[in-house]
């Protein structure tokens, strides 16, 4: 079998620069598709953790003026993954979260920092680079749709297009006056091309000018042709239904395996699970929890917002302490959700433990610790956070959307009699749905060879990147052109 070349872009990239799950997806697809004979080059922004990670790259493009300023095209290894920086201090230069300021604004010139970024992954799908052409070019999130728009107008025999949507609430829209600043042709600023609803759409031309769309699961596919999860393209995506597929997210089982982690207390396994005691314990005194192994502890590590359903937790704080549970808390988000979280824990030390921020090792211990993970959105594309707890043998408690719904076997009486169920589910996403998931879950709880038996199912379930690249891979040869 041919080894397919396949140019990937993104954002983010999970060691070198991370905010979510979509750089966790964008790090670990490279090893798993290097086992189906896929070589990928991965295109990301040249942000001051990139340049640190390739001191020793090599530029292979120059530019005097690249939207805006001077810019270089730097290739190199890191962390494994073979990497295009598209190092631009103009744009890319800036500490901290790599699409907002210090005030949590996003930054005004975000239309021209992934503007550059999808006109250079464009150039070297069309052939800038001697001696490389990517069969395939898979395209990650608003950030870089306007990559299909470049190669389409390019003209000419272009690779096979992928893209893939992680959230489709982050659309990438801006103003039509900036439209001749893009470099593309008039005729681009149409409804059959990047416009969008009177705005540039950035997630809409990728949507629009792809071979193929992918979403992270099979659910979500579904749920965004409706015009309540559609946020204002289900109509082009139900047009475009026939080229469109979901595909689950896997996870790194490498860095994610709680017999190898450094971050742990102990390490232990599926067939070892008892000095998974010891990260409990661990995780109490952290946070300052009362040192209690009865007491159900419930973890949540995930961006504290309205869509993650945090609201709602933060309203059933005293129905979860009424029946004895502790709760930690890591993430950050919005500041009304964070600050509740932070005066939850003030009011009830001991039994909630908050820290605002992200900490990638304290995730892990996290999840090592709780018995519980919860994972309460509103909507969720596909999720990961529960993809770990399975793997780290804390039970998700989940709302029944999007990917959770496709990764996590709620535990009904058929599927406990079947022996099946790996945590629970509830639907609708609303306050009283969630205070009867937290009754069950501790009841549940109280039931060790119930509870244990979940999570040995959960701890057995494949949540790796094997089977999701397969199904990759397999779309990338259909679409890559003939020799």
């Amino acid at each position: 079998m041919k080894k397919l070349q396949l140019l990937a872009v993104a954002s983010e990239i999970f060691p070198l620069i991370k905010t979510g799950g979509l750089a966790d997806v964008v790090g670990a697809l490279p090893a798993a598709l290097a086992h189906e004979d896929v070589k990928v080059r991965t295109v990301v922004p040249g942000y001051p953790s990139v340049m640190a990670a390739l001191p020793k790259g090599k530029a292979l493009r120059t530019f005097a003026e690249f939207f805006g300023g001077p810019a270089q095209l730097i290739a190199g290894k890191a962390a494994g993954l073979d990497i295009l920086a598209l190092d631009a201090p103009h744009l890319f230069g800036r500490p901290g979260n790599p699409y907002s300021g210090p005030d949590g604004r996003d930054w005004p010139d975000n239309w021209r920092r992934f503007a550059a970024l999808s006109r250079i992954t464009a150039d070297i799908a069309m052939g800038a680079l001697p001696g490389y052409r990517p069969d395939v070019v898979h395209a990650h999130d608003w950030q870089t749709g306007l990559t299909f728009a470049y190669m389409h107008f390019a003209g000419g025999r272009r690779p096979g297009t992928v893209m893939t949507i992680h959230n489709l609430a982050f659309q990438g829209q801006f103003s039509p006056d900036l439209f001749p600043l893009l470099g593309l042709p008039p005729e681009a600023l149409g409804t059959d091309g990047v416009e969008y609803y009177g705005a540039i759409g950035y997630l809409k031309a990728g949507l629009h000018y792809a071979d193929r769309i992918t979403t992270v699961s099979p659910c979500y596919a579904a749920e965004i042709r409706t015009p309540e999860e559609g946020m204002g393209l289900d109509g082009l995506i139900r047009g475009r239904s026939g080229v469109m597929s979901g595909i689950l997210n896997g996870i790194d089982v490498d860095e994610w395996n709680p017999e190898t982690d450094r971050h742990l207390a102990a390490k232990f396994s599926a067939t070892d699970v008892a000095p998974r005691a010891l990260n409990k314990s661990a995780l109490q005194s952290f946070l300052g929890l009362d040192q209690d192994a009865t007491a159900p502890l419930f973890g949540i590590v995930t961006r504290l917002t309205w869509q993650k359903g945090l609201d709602l937790l933060l309203a059933n704080v005293p129905n979860l302490l009424s029946q004895g549970a502790q709760l930690a808390v890591l993430g950050t988000g919005e500041p009304g959700i964070e600050g509740g979280f932070r005066a939850a824990a003030a009011a009830n030390p001991g039994r909630i433990g908050c820290v605002i921020g992200y900490d990638e090792g304290l995730a892990h211990r996290v999840l090592a610790g709780s018995d519980a993970v919860l994972v309460p959105s509103r909507f969720e594309p596909c999720g990961l956070t529960q993809l770990y707890g399975l793997r780290y043998g804390a039970i998700p408690v989940v709302a029944r959307v999007g990917g959770l719904s496709d990764t996590v076997i709620d535990a009904n009486p058929a599927a406990l009699g079947a022996g099946v169920a790996t945590g629970l589910q509830f639907a609708p996403v609303t306050y009283e749905m969630m205070r009867v998931a937290l009754e069950r879950s501790i009841g549940l709880y109280r039931q060790p060879d119930i509870w244990n038996q979940l999570r040995a199912n959960g701890m057995a379930s494949d949540v790796s990147w094997r089977d999701p690249a397969r199904r990759y891979a397999a779309m990338f040869r259909e679409i890559a052109p003939a020799d």
